[in-house]
C-alpha cells in the first residue's frame, strides 16, 4: 500500500536511515539539542492548555473568530480524542507552532471527522488506506518566516509514514478579515490545484461570492495554504463559509504518495539548525 513512500525511504542516505529507525521521543530530543525548533506529540496537560490558549488567541484577535471560550482558551470535543503536536522555539522554550491530528481509528469516539460539520464528503468512505485528519493548525505571528511550518510538516511527514497513514484530510482558511484577493486564490486553486472528480466534497455553507478579482495579479495566499498545496496537497471544492471563524475554509487531500520527492527526503532527515 505504502511501497511508494517506502522507495522514498530506502533512497535516502543510510545515516538518515539509522536515524529515522529511532524511538520518536529519542530523535525529538535529539533535534532539541541541535536546532532552532523542535515538533513533537505531547500528552502534557500544561502544554496543551497553552497551545488552546495560542489558538483562542490567533483565531479570535486575527480571524475575528466569535466563539464561546471560556478561560481564554478554544477547545472542543475533538480535543480529546487527538494527538496534539506542538513546535517548540528551543532558544526561548515557548511553543510556537500546533496542530492536531485525529487517527481514523478513532473517528467511532467522536461521530465523525471535525470536516463533516462544514462539507458533504462520502469521498472518505473510499479512500484505500488510513486517513487522519488534520486541523486547529495555527503558527506565532512573530515565526511565520517558514521555519515552524517547515519543522511542523517534517513531524507530520514522519508521523504518516510511521503509522501507515495513506491520506490526511483536512481545512485550510482563508480569513475574511485580512484583505486575501479570495477570487484570485480561488482561481489559482481551480487552474491548478484541484482534486479529480471522484475526491471532491461540496459546503454545507457558501458565500454568495468570492471576494476579490479573479484576474488580478499576484496571488498572496495565508502562508499554511501554501504549505499545504506546495506538500502536493490536492483542494477537493468550493470552500465553505465559517461564520464563526470568520474564514473561508478549503477542503484539502494529501495522499503520501504524493509528497514531493524532494520534501521527502529533506523532511525524513534530522531537523537542521535554522
Amino acid at each position: 500500500m505504502l511501497a511508494q513512500a517506502a522507495g522514498k525511504l530506502k533512497a535516502l542516505k543510510p545515516q538518515w536511515r539509522v536515524v529515522f529507525r529511532q524511538p520518536a521521543r529519542e530523535r525529538e530530543e535529539a533535534n532539541t539539542n541541535n536546532s532552532r525548533f523542535s515538533a513533537y506529540f505531547t500528552r502534557s496537560r500544561r502544554e496543551i492548555l497553552k497551545v488552546q490558549r495560542m489558538r483562542y488567541r490567533i483565531f479570535s484577535e486575527e480571524y475575528g473568530a466569535s466563539f464561546h471560550a471560556p478561560f481564554g482558551l478554544d477547545r472542543d470535543r475533538f480535543d480529546r480524542h487527538c494527538l496534539h503536536l506542538v513546535v517548540r522555539d528551543n532558544q526561548t522554550g515557548e511553543l510556537v507552532g500546533y496542530t492536531r491530528v485525529l487517527p481514523g481509528d478513532r473517528v467511532a469516539r467522536t461521530g465523525g471527522f471535525y470536516s463533516t460539520g462544514e462539507f458533504h464528503m462520502p469521498l472518505v468512505r473510499h479512500l484505500d488506506g488510513q486517513v487522519a485528519e488534520i486541523g486547529r493548525t495555527c503558527i506565532d505571528p512573530r515565526h511565520r518566516g517558514g521555519a515552524v511550518i517547515t519543522v511542523l510538516w517534517a513531524r507530520l511527514a514522519r508521523y504518516m509514514i510511521e503509522q501507515n497513514t495513506r491520506y490526511l484530510i483536512g481545512c485550510a482558511s482563508i480569513a475574511l478579515g485580512e484583505g486575501y484577493n479570495v477570487a484570485a486564490i480561488d482561481q489559482h486553486i481551480r487552474e491548478n490545484h484541484r482534486a479529480p472528480a471522484q475526491y471532491r466534497v461540496s459546503p454545507r455553507y457558501r458565500l454568495e461570492s468570492l471576494p476579490g478579482d479573479p484576474l488580478e495579479n499576484g496571488k498572496r495566499m495565508p502562508p499554511l495554504l501554501k504549505a499545504y498545496l506546495r506538500m502536493g496537497a490536492k483542494v477537493c471544492g468550493e470552500p465553505c463559509w465559517d461564520p464563526d471563524f470568520n474564514c473561508l475554509d478549503y477542503f484539502i487531500l494529501l495522499a503520501v504518495d504524493d509528497l514531493p520527492s524532494r520534501y521527502v527526503q529533506h523532511f525524513l532527515q534530522p531537523a537542521q539548525a535554522v
